[in-house]
């Protein structure tokens, strides 16, 4: 068992912290605001309502022992105090966690591993040299509490202990850790997923499919195989001649990257930013945003058990 300080308790902070309380570590969690603090209790006892439905923990796992788990403050130096890892999950601001940063190196011995949860900025510039050796970035991915992967990215000088002791924290967790050589914005998964991105907002701009085509090409095609294979196993099934063929063909031209997208910028014209706003690239209906999350979370939960028992192909 662990002193873990989380500091961020939005859609991704309190979610981590639910993980690790599962996991048997103590957690104290913080926000520099208090209406975020306050909602806490509320989303953690609803995923974990939606985690005991599915069986995934047990009975016994009720909100007031989560409360008993997971220690709200607002203070931040009450915090990290005695903290064996703090995990920074604020906002993707580089100002804010440099002084975030310059903040924990003050109150937080040098023992203490300091883990960045950013998604795609190269945090090491921003942590103060004295610390760099006990730093590093572990992105999780949401909803943490069903998304098992957790990128584990190791700083220019952070000492190879550290990677392995937080890669092994994550898989106690039941976790998935990938450990990468060293830093990359989006690590592996968000890259593939940009590149995958980039072709959907291709193929909307130019009117060759619409979002139920290209989501349904991508639910009965890609997704039915990627689970079982992934994507390198697939190509072992299709066959490495057939592969080389096609890159010498040519077959596929990747669109010019831009930083714009004219379906995007329709639909946020529109004020149709997502389901928090009841309308995206789907009309959700008026359904309650709640309810939607519980939705996607629970549906989320079935296909992951099923994904277990149907269980990975693999070679040797």
């Amino acid at each position: 068992m662990r002193q873990i300080a989380v500091i961020g308790a939005g859609l991704m902070g309190h979610g981590i912290a639910l993980v690790l309380a599962l996991g048997g570590h103590r957690v104290r969690m913080t926000d520099s605001r208090p209406e975020t603090l306050e909602q806490v209790p509320g989303l953690m006892a609803s995923a974990l309502d939606t985690l005991r439905e599915a069986g995934a923990v047990s009975a016994d796992w009720t909100p007031a022992r989560l409360a008993g788990a997971v220690q709200l403050t607002p203070d931040l130096a009450a915090t990290v105090a005695g903290a064996d890892l703090v995990i920074e999950a604020i906002t993707e601001n580089p100002d804010a966690k440099r002084a975030l940063f310059a903040e924990l190196a003050r109150l937080c011995p040098p023992e203490t591993i300091l883990a960045s949860n950013t998604s795609y900025l190269d945090v090491f510039p921003l942590i103060p040299e004295e610390r760099q050796t006990r730093a590093l970035v572990a992105h999780w991915y949401t909803p943490p509490y069903i998304v098992d992967l957790v990128d584990v990215v190791p700083g220019p000088t952070t000492d190879p202990a550290v990677v392995a002791e937080i890669r092994d924290l994550v898989i106690g967790l039941g976790q998935v850790p990938i450990v990468l050589k060293r830093f990359i914005p989006g690590y592996v998964a968000n890259r593939i997923q940009s590149a995958i991105s980039a072709e959907v907002y291709h193929l909307l701009d130019e009117g060759i499919a619409s979002p139920r085509e290209i989501d349904d090409a991508i639910i009965h095609g890609l997704a039915l195989r990627i689970p079982i294979l992934g994507h390198l196993a697939k190509a072992d099934f299709t066959g490495i001649e057939l592969l080389r063929h096609a890159l010498a063909n040519a077959s596929y031209s990747p669109p010019v990257a831009r930083t714009a997208s004219d379906s995007l910028d329709a639909l946020a014209a529109q004020g149709h930013t997502g389901v928090m706003a009841g309308r995206g690239f789907f009309d959700w209906g008026g359904r309650d945003p709640a309810e939607l999350f519980r939705d996607r979370d629970r549906r989320l939960l079935a296909l992951k058990q099923a994904m277990k028992t149907v269980g990975r192909m693999e070679g040797a």
